[in-house]
């Protein structure tokens, strides 16, 4: 049912989004990994790769990956990637 070039495009995207994950969270437990080799939808990988970019924590993305392919809107503080630097540190109060 797939061609050549979409089972390339799934073997990136799956490669891709586990660098992006690893270069922002660290390790990655092999149920992520897992779960990630398992999608089958090219656009919901596209979205994870998305929220993986911006989700300040490994905590909000893994909620998006339970979500599969019912979610198609990253919008909101929930995906401010610097949300992070300002939390605990005094800046703000926390806010922008």
């Amino acid at each position: 049912m797939f061609s050549f070039e979409d089972d390339a495009n799934f073997v990136q995207d799956r490669e891709d989004l586990i660098a992006i994950l690893r270069m922002r969270f660290g390790d990655l437990s092999t149920g992520i990994i897992d779960a990630i080799y398992q999608m089958k939808e090219l656009d919901t990988l596209e979205r994870l790769i998305l929220v993986a970019a911006n989700a300040p924590s490994l905590r909000i993305f893994l909620e998006e990956l339970e979500e599969g392919s019912g979610s198609f809107r990253i919008m909101g503080e929930r995906f401010n990637p610097i949300e992070a630097l300002f939390e605990g540190n005094g800046i703000n109060g926390g806010k922008k």
